[in-house]
């Protein structure tokens, strides 16, 4: 049996983000990890969204507030060719990446919608989320 499929908007849970929540896999691209991320944040897994977090940013209080009742709806992930054409004059590191995604979610019956650009850092070999910013 199939399991059902994964959050972020992959075929599988198992195939995608599963291995990289359990720890059996790590992210190979910023992408990757973003996705990996929104599902955690789908599952409240706190110490995955720790794990993936840059230390130098990483909030100290709860990243998911356990009494909210946050249902999330789905991500899109925008056009990597547009981010790439708006920060074009930005010199290209191997080491660092935006994403660019709307995640939307409802919290006590209310739609939210949250379009984030997210910044992305690599070190010995693995992504870590930085920050974002929220555009227009």
């Amino acid at each position: 049996m199939q399991s059902p499929s994964c959050p972020c908007g992959g075929p599988s849970f198992d195939t995608c983000c599963g291995p990289y929540l359990a720890g059996d896999a790590i992210a190979q691209t910023a992408e990757q990890l973003m996705r990996s991320r929104y599902t955690a944040f789908t599952r409240a897994d706190e110490a995955y969204l720790r794990a993936t977090w840059h230390p130098t940013t990483l909030p100290a209080g709860p990243l998911v507030e356990p009494d909210e009742r946050c249902q999330w709806l789905g991500l899109e992930v925008k056009s990597a060719l547009r981010l790439r054409q708006r920060k074009a004059d930005l010199p290209e590191t191997p080491d660092r990446d935006t994403v660019e995604f709307v995640a939307r979610y409802k919290i006590a019956g209310r739609a939210h919608r949250l379009h984030e650009v997210s910044r992305f850092v690599r070190e010995d070999g693995r992504w870590f989320y930085l920050d974002g910013s929220f555009p227009d």
